[in-house]
């Protein structure tokens, strides 16, 4: 369970982040790669080159690394988000065309190889998705993703049973399943909900008069599943203010996702495990900077790639980002 979305400032500033909501213990790090690292796909155990630094947030277990979300130096920007019973991997590597890449690493390809989404766009014909196991799941974890860049055109990625598939995201929202253009189908069931009030209104002779405020959003889902936190998302998005500068932005940004933010305890797994939101991040793609904060730390963090751009040819670990709960006294 996780929602992202896109947001535009009157500076035209593209900001894309997302909550990170999962049901399995992880212990996410904020990494910073370099332009030229080189790793391993595990799938034709041939080595790859990033073509560009990025920095993410992202786990290491077992000698595994993989990416949650980031940015890289030319401002494009992705996330993984789970999708289940709907991704579908190839499990046939023997066209040569194709460039097999591993369900784990998709991400960290997307932010190591593209610099927009239009290279993204490009690259996709001719690259198949192959599930690999993650050791937090212990399963090829089903996954779909969304990208976007400093223009702000912003693409969902899904490879189902009908193959790898690119779809223009014009609502700059996402969520789980079910798949991306049934959720925009689904927003013709709330083109009702409306930021004017209701008005008065009559049954028979007796009147009808609204509560207060707000009367406009009755319609609004307020569950936690993947439907309603994507209309609720969308909803809100489209209809705020538009914020004026970098700050106001980020501000309006980590309002938006507090109606989808999931306390612990109020979504619980067949397995028994809390579903909820570990940390909620967000990008500033022209500046490359991420802002984030988790579940007990209510501040805002904030990290910029050209900190660290050209300080290491290695992997940069900037350490975990969870921390325990503390209190600002005045």
């Amino acid at each position: 369970m996780c929602t992202a979305i896109t947001l535009q400032s009157r500076q035209h500033e593209n900001f894309f982040g997302r909550t990170m909501d999962f049901s399995y213990d992880i212990e996410p790090y904020l990494y910073v790669v370099p332009k030229n690292y080189a790793w391993t796909n595990v799938i034709t155990m041939n080595t790859i080159h990033d073509c560009y630094s990025f920095m993410g947030i992202g786990q290491e277990s077992q000698g595994m690394l993989g990416f949650f979300d980031g940015v890289n130096e030319h401002g494009f920007a992705a996330a993984a988000l789970y999708f289940a019973g709907y991704a579908s991997y190839d499990t046939n590597t023997n066209c040569k065309e194709k460039e097999y890449i591993p369900s784990l690493d998709f991400l960290h390809y997307m932010l190591g190889q593209c610099g927009s989404v239009k290279e993204l766009v490009k690259r996709l014909p001719n690259i198949s998705i192959v599930g690999f196991p993650d050791p937090v799941t212990q399963i090829a974890a089903p996954l779909h993703w969304m990208a976007t860049d400093k223009s702000g055109e912003c693409i969902v990625v899904e490879q189902t049973e009908n193959g790898l598939q690119c779809f223009q995201n014009p609502i700059g929202v996402m969520a789980n399943s079910p798949d991306f253009p049934w959720h925009l189908t689904n927003l013709r069931n709330y083109i009702e909900l409306s930021q004017t009030q209701t008005g008065e209104a009559c049954w028979g002779q007796f009147p009808l008069r609204p509560f207060g405020q707000a009367g406009g959003t009755m319609l609004l889902p307020g569950g936690y599943t993947s439907p309603e936190r994507f209309v609720r998302t969308a909803y809100q998005k489209t209809h705020i203010e538009l914020p004026k500068s970098r700050s106001e932005t980020i501000v309006a940004c980590f309002h938006l996702v507090e109606s989808v933010s999931i306390p612990k305890g109020l979504v619980i797994t067949d397995r028994g495990t809390y579903d909820y939101t570990k940390y909620t991040a967000f990008v500033n793609t022209t500046t490359c900077e991420y802002f984030f904060r988790t579940y007990n730390k209510n501040q805002i963090t904030s990290a910029s790639l050209w900190d660290y751009y050209k300080h290491s040819k290695e992997l940069i670990c900037l350490g975990k980002i969870t921390e325990p709960v503390a209190f600002e006294k005045m």
